[in-house]
């Protein structure tokens, strides 16, 4: 078998496995590369044998790798194997240089490139990571990451999406199970206002694709563009395969157990508002070598002549080739003239073609020999029906073919109106598998005696002898007699037959000419045996008939040498059959007309049809469908069906009714439409109001489908403030919308008015819904908050606070702050209308802030407040406090920690006083502590493990940790942690 050997493996060996039936036991040689691989003895060498496996040791990617194939041998031929490969499977790491932030504008696509490290083989999965470990950002509509470059592509970017993105590739050989990850790639998002909307632009284009039939075959398409494109697919050439699947938000068009019939050029096409794009390539289906003939082991007459033939099936169409005893020999098919013994060894026939390579092995025995009665003499003792004939058998093993001869006693015996002697294959009897037969024919008690048949070739001559008696001939003596019953009743019908009383009789039952198999259709046949010295009977009972048990049924008595039948029919009547060739006429709006031809009455008169039908679209089941007239009597052939639904499919069948039951259905009619007409139904859940500034939303919920009643259907939208009496309409054309938003900037705020909706389709337009009160949008709000308060807590912290807004419409306000002169990287927060105050986080350590504060609504943003400045602190110590000593004193209930004093750099903070916390091993909570010294007595706790953790504090914040292990009465110094360390030890994890 193919192998891929892991460069990482501990285990320095492969084993290729060989092993052929054989006797005299094989043995056993190994190519690489069509070369002999020399088997070494001892500790040097890289290859041994292990019965016919070969172990290779040491493992050298250089040497190693290749095509290797295994030949057995032994006195009777050789053989070869097909070839298996051993490659080396790695997956390096990802570079370590850093990679560069991406920007892009809000509303545009991007894309981020993963570039995966070098591998083999090629069975990787991308996902990607956002921030940290293990968080994979999910797949939709707007992002897809490609299985095949593993990109990741965000057809539109939001602000959301800000953050570090790293591509987490995983090898899915079975062999190799590693993971790795690459630097982060920072996205910058940059606001801008309004935001741009941009066409569908396919990005993620599959390929020209080469499948193998019974594979499952994957095509990528993913488009950039704002709104977010829809992806379509379709089979340029006909309609998508039924075994099709579209997966990850119509990204992934996935065809299972691909088949010839799927071959064809594919589509996928991305379009919004903006526009559309699309993409086609073509997918072939080919197949591997697959055998519809092949060689299959023989044993030939020596000077015989003897073929060998093979045929393959595959595309492109393989080659066929073969080989005798492990060497070429020959190519499409063999033929041998004249056996000869040189002729006997191992075939093997080879089919091949680019995508893979079959094998089919056989022997070949050619043999010659003085024939031999010992394996097939003549029967010792043959019977033949008086009048009736006999045919003897000679059946020698011979080589080469030898010639016969017959006789009687001691007459010799030649064909004659009663004698036929024949040699295979001229015999005009179809007794194909005798070599040799004698045939006597209107046989008579004087031709009782013994036969012998005689066999002579080049190497000698042989003879076997058999006694024949001549019997009475069977005779029917009660035959069979018609029968008539009803579905359901029982049935009996008899036999019975005189013969020789030396002879066995058997009865065989048979319907229509298929022998009858009591085993199996036991439920049904049943037979009554009974018998006397020359005479036998047997009754044969049919319970609980079914139509399917009408026709002829025929009892044939058998004995060894002769056999007699005889018929009788058997009448069953039953429910009628289904009624066929129904069609559709004279379609109306809410009727059709249907026309049948009757199907068999099975022999009682039909006395009803029932009329069914069943919806297209929905597939519901079978409905009885309500008629003119209303009861459709037996000799009907057409009949009215009504109360249907407009310009709706349908399909209908029919079903016949006698006094001995109801049939089955006939086949449904062709599909059929009814005519449209003007819409009934109105929508329903009028309602609405809200949204943004001059706006006025109306929802509705959508009219069902199969209320359409037509084509080009659609609402018409009436609305108009609740004091004025001037409808103002709007029509909407797709029939799945369910709101309209009317724009207009006259519109007062928050002021009611009256909406309706009615449905329209090409026929007209149906009635209105109920009427609604709603209301127009509110105004922004008009108001700037006041920012009160805005002031550092840390590097990283500030809290601002404002005056709130009298106004009742303010939903909530937006925070808004960014470094001076870089507001494109503003970062917002949204609060409650319920709260004045918020934490600002994130921040630059010892920088510049802008901070801005506005009101909001569902209309959209008030104005701005004036801009607020405040420094952020400079950043805390970033080392760790240096650990200098560590006693207990002498009673052990304490342990003093001592450190140096940490001097900030030029960029950071002064250090105001230190921070320890005092915890158990495992626990995130302990006892905190602080002081303005540099050292601390902490208590000395007698059970588990603790840690000490020591970090300067100052204006700027915490700074970095220094840890002392504090476990069993003694003390272990942890070493100080920093940034680098602990991601350093997280990639480690992962690569394990």
């Amino acid at each position: 078998m193919d192998t891929i050997y892991p460069e990482e493996s501990l285990e320095d060996k492969i084993i290729m496995s060989c092993r052929a039936r054989a006797s005299p036991p094989a043995t056993y040689k190994w190519r690489l590369n069509n070369r002999e691989i020399a088997i070494e003895e001892g500790a040097a060498g890289h290859y041994s044998l292990v019965g016919g496996n070969l172990v290779i040791s040491d493992l050298d990617k250089s040497k190693h790798t290749g095509n290797y194939s295994c030949q057995a041998t032994n006195e009777y031929g050789t053989v070869i194997s097909q070839e298996a490969s051993v490659q080396f499977g790695y997956l390096d790491m990802f570079s370590t240089e850093e990679r560069e932030a991406v920007y892009v504008k809000e509303g545009q696509g991007v894309v981020l490139l993963c570039a995966p490290p070098p591998h083999f083989p090629d069975d990787l999965s991308f996902r990607w990571m956002l921030n940290e470990f293990p968080i994979f950002i999910s797949l939709d509509k707007r992002r897809f990451v490609s299985q095949t470059t593993g990109n990741l592509y965000i057809s539109k970017v939001e602000a959301s999406d800000s953050g570090n993105y790293s591509c987490f590739v995983t090898m899915t050989s079975p062999s190799i199970a590693k993971s790795v990850f690459s630097k982060f790639i920072p996205l910058v998002p940059l606001a801008e206002r309004p935001i741009r909307k941009y066409p569908a632009d396919i990005k993620v284009k599959f390929p020209d694709t080469y499948a193998l039939v019974g594979q499952n075959i994957s095509l990528e398409c993913f488009a950039l563009g704002n709104p977010i494109p829809q992806i379509r697919w379709r089979k340029v050439d006909g309609a998508l395969p039924a075994n099709h699947e579209i997966l990850m938000a119509g990204g992934v068009l996935q065809l299972l157990n691909v088949q010839y019939e799927d071959e064809g050029v594919y589509e996928c096409e991305a379009l919004n508002s903006k526009g559309k794009d699309w993409h086609k390539a073509h997918l072939h289906v080919e197949a591997s070598p697959k055998w519809l003939e092949h060689i299959s082991s023989s044993e030939q007459d020596i000077s015989s002549d003897y073929t060998m033939s093979c045929l393959a099936t595959g595309k492109p169409k393989p080659h066929v080739s073969f080989l005798k005893n492990g060497r070429e020999y020959g190519k499409h098919e063999l033929h041998f003239t004249d056996l000869t013994f040189d002729d006997s060894g191992m075939y093997q026939c080879i089919a091949e073609n680019r995508h893979g390579v079959i094998y089919a092995n056989a022997e070949l025995r050619v043999f010659g020999n003085t024939p031999l009665f010992e394996l097939n003499p003549v029967k010792q003792r043959l019977l033949g029906p008086k009048n009736g004939r006999v045919v003897i058998e000679c059946k020698p093993r011979a080589a080469p073919r030898p010639t016969f001869s017959w006789s009687k006693g001691t007459e010799l015996l030649s064909n004659s109106s009663r004698y036929h002697i024949c040699l295979f294959p001229y015999c005009s009897i179809p007794l194909w598998n005798y070599h040799h037969i004698l045939e006597i024919r209107n046989v008579t008690k004087s031709d009782e005696g013994k036969y012998t048949c005689f066999a002579e070739n080049d190497r000698g001559k042989a003879n076997s002898t058999g006694s024949l008696t001549v019997t009475d001939a069977t005779k029917i003596t009660l035959a069979p007699s018609n029968a008539d019953v009803s579905v359901g009743e029982n049935a009996t019908i008899q036999c019975a037959a005189s013969h020789d009383t030396i002879l066995d009789l058997t009865f065989i039952w048979s319907l229509n000419g298929q022998t009858i198999d009591f085993d199996r259709e036991g439920e049904y046949y049943h037979r009554v045996m009974d018998g006397q010295a020359g005479t036998s009977s047997c009754e044969l009972l049919i319970k609980n008939t079914q139509l399917k048990h009408a026709g002829r049924y025929t009892c044939t008595a058998q004995t060894p040498v002769d056999n007699v039948t005889a018929s009788a029919d058997l009448v069953v009547r039953g429910p009628p059959g289904p009624p066929g060739g129904v069609r559709v006429e004279e379609v109306g709006v809410k009727s059709v007309r249907l026309l049948w031809s009757q199907g068999s009455d099975n022999l009682s008169p039909i006395s009803k049809y029932t009329i069914q039908y069943r919806e297209i679209r929905t597939q519901e089941d079978w409905r009885d469908a309500t008629t003119s007239p209303h009861n459709v009597e037996g000799n009907a052939e057409m009949a009215t069906v009504v109360d249907l639904i407009p310009w709706t499919e349908y399909e209908f069948r029919i079903i016949a009714t006698n006094t001995l039951g109801t049939g089955e259905p006939s086949n449904p009619s062709p599909k059929t439409t009814t005519l449209e007409a003007i819409p009934m139904v109105a929508p329903s859940d009028v309602g609405g109001g809200g949204g943004t500034n001059r706006e006025l939303i109306i929802t509705w919920t959508p009219v069902q489908p199969q209320y359409y009643y037509g084509s080009n259907f659609g609402y018409i939208i009436a609305f108009k403030p609740h004091d004025s009496n001037q409808w103002h309409k709007v029509t909407v054309a797709d029939p799945q919308a369910r709101r309209y938003i009317h724009k207009d900037p006259t519109i007062p705020p928050a002021t009611k008015f009256d909406v309706k909706v009615k449905a329209f389709n090409s026929k007209g337009e149906g009635p209105y819904s109920l009427t609604s009160g709603i209301f127009s949008a509110q105004d922004v709000p008009s108001e700037a908050p006041i920012i009160v308060d805005a002031r550092t807590l840390s590097a990283t912290e500030a809290i601002v606070g404002w005056l709130p807004i009298a106004q009742q419409t303010v939903e909530g306000y937006q925070v808004k702050y960014w470094r001076k002169l870089m507001e494109n990287e503003a970062s917002t927060l949204r609060i409650s209308s319920r709260e004045n105050q918020t934490r600002l986080d994130n921040m630059k350590p010892n920088s510049l802030y802008i901070i801005e504060v506005r009101a909001f609504n569902g209309a959209g943003y008030g104005p701005a407040s004036k801009r607020y400045e405040i420094y952020t602190k400079k950043a805390p110590p970033s080392r760790p406090p240096k650990i200098i000593s560590t006693k207990m004193n002498s009673s052990g209930t304490s342990v003093n920690i001592a450190w140096e004093h940490v001097e900030p750099l030029a960029n950071e903070s002064t250090v105001d006083c230190y921070k320890v916390l005092h915890r158990q091993e495992g626990h995130s909570t302990g006892i905190l502590y602080t002081t303005g010294k540099q050292s601390i007595d902490l208590p000395m706790l007698k059970n588990g493990d603790y840690l000490v953790e020591v970090r300067a504090h100052s204006e700027g914040g915490d700074g970095a940790v220094a840890q002392v292990r504090i476990s069993g009465g003694g003390v272990l110094v942890a070493q100080s942690l920093s940034l680098c360390v602990l991601l350093l030890a997280a990639v480690l994890v992962l690569a394990l």
